[in-house]
């Protein structure tokens, strides 16, 4: 492929002049790092996993993308507390919702006029969806581009696999035995098409009563660091079940917000530490970045 420098990129956004392929490649040499957080299950919390590192890193000083390609089941901007459609500049440009000065988020969800609409779609068209937000979206310069992917091995990860051949995998399980057996095929996906993983997280890895302060665990606990020893992959943490993570969800209003301490946001936080040490980035000392108001 014609190389292409990331700095004089604007020529670009001339469709007339440049492939998609190449308008892609223009795009994701300008974004450092892409994780693709994916999930042999639903029902994990994977896009609470993909929200919160988000804003963890936004918040720790790094440009940071947040893209949805869950086309059938978009829930990022719900999450967030992001409303309305996405605007286009002037160049044809999709312009990404802004969250707060260091997060920019894409989603499906935030191009439909009604949201209850259902996206009745197959494999072509998804992935032409999944391009037209890798190459017509005004993402600039990042840090990090992280991509919420549906649960499974179908169309999604595969388009981002394909069109992001550099995207290094997070993969998201539950403690039980059931997630666990499909977690294992996530694992032999990413092989299978040679994308790199990060690691594993476990996420709603038991309770911290907040009455007793003692430990409830719900789904039992450990599952997710015996499987990826067992298939040889980095532990990246667990992360308790937090009601407030819930709550916040569903209010769009994220508990990182608050500025109260909990075992959650202690987890996250050396979630995101052994991440960044997995895949080798120097990890930035920031003040929290404001927030948007929406």
């Amino acid at each position: 492929m014609k190389s292409c420098d990331p700095k004089s990129c604007e020529t670009c956004s001339d469709k007339n002049k440049q492939s998609r392929e190449q308008l892609i490649h223009c795009k994701l040499l300008r974004i450092k790092h892409k994780l693709l957080v994916m999930s042999g299950k639903g029902g994990v919390g994977k896009s609470s996993v993909a929200v919160y590192l988000a804003l963890t890193l936004a918040r720790q000083g790094y440009q940071v993308g947040l893209l949805d390609v869950d086309l059938h089941g978009p829930s990022i901007p719900k999450m967030l507390g992001l409303r309305g459609t996405l605007d286009i500049a002037p160049d044809n440009q999709i312009i990404p919702q802004e969250y707060s000065p260091n997060l920019k988020v894409v989603s499906i969800d935030s191009m439909l006029d009604d949201t209850d609409t259902a996206v009745i779609w197959r494999g072509p068209l998804k992935h032409g969806v999944i391009q037209q937000f890798l190459a017509d979206c005004k993402w600039d310069d990042l840090d990090f581009l992280i991509i919420d992917s549906p649960p499974g091995t179908g169309d999604e990860p595969l388009s981002v696999a394909r069109l992001i051949p550099d995207a290094i995998a997070i993969i998201v399980t539950t403690p039980q035995e059931v997630a666990l057996a499909d977690v294992r095929k996530s694992i032999n996906f990413c092989r299978k098409v040679k994308l790199e993983i990060a690691g594993l997280v476990e996420n709603m890895s038991g309770l911290h009563c907040p009455h007793c302060q003692g430990f409830i665990s719900i789904f039992r606990t450990g599952g997710g660091k015996k499987t990826a020893e067992g298939m040889k992959l980095p532990f990246l943490g667990a992360l308790p079940f937090d009601p407030a993570v819930v709550e916040g969800g569903d209010s769009g209003r994220p508990v990182l917000e608050e500025n109260t301490d909990s075992p959650f946001k202690q987890a996250l936080s050396e979630f995101a530490r052994t991440l960044l040490k997995n895949i080798k980035v120097s990890q930035k000392i920031a003040e929290p970045e404001a927030k948007t108001v929406h």
